[in-house]
């Protein structure tokens, strides 16, 4: 999808700042919230992001509402090993984001309140596979 409004856009700066300060930090914290878990770019410590995706497998699914301006996003370009918490459990994987992917077409496979959450905020979306290595990570 183009860029809704570009990287200043009123939306993308509403949108990041309601995450930053009060949806992220509280379902963070909540038990059967899917966490992605990449390393800082600048810092090197973990950073945990809420993200809505799917596993199929070997393998998570999930849709970066604001493409390659999320953080998360430009730490997984970074180093791509990352760890994402599936019901409770740890994996280590490695992420890709696929550009190339339709991300639209992809949310529809995917849960639908995460998904309908990411159509109506996203500003430039992006498909991300993570290809998993085990089931509990370290």
């Amino acid at each position: 999808m183009p860029n809704a409004g570009g990287s200043g856009s009123w939306r993308f700066r509403a949108v990041t700042a309601l995450q930053r300060r009060i949806v992220n930090p509280v379902t963070r914290r909540l038990p059967g919230q899917i966490l992605l878990e990449t390393t800082g770019r600048k810092t090197g410590l973990p950073r945990r992001t809420p993200v809505g995706g799917r596993r199929e497998g070997r393998r998570f699914w999930l849709v970066a509402e604001h493409g390659n301006r999320a953080q998360y996003i430009r730490n997984i370009h970074a180093d791509p090993r990352v760890r994402v918490r599936l019901r409770g459990r740890w994996c280590t994987g490695t992420a890709q984001p696929l550009p190339e992917d339709d991300a639209r077409a992809r949310l529809r496979s995917l849960p639908f309140l995460n998904s309908a959450v990411v159509r109506a905020v996203g500003t430039e979306l992006l498909t991300v596979r993570v290809d998993l290595d085990d089931e509990t990570g370290s």
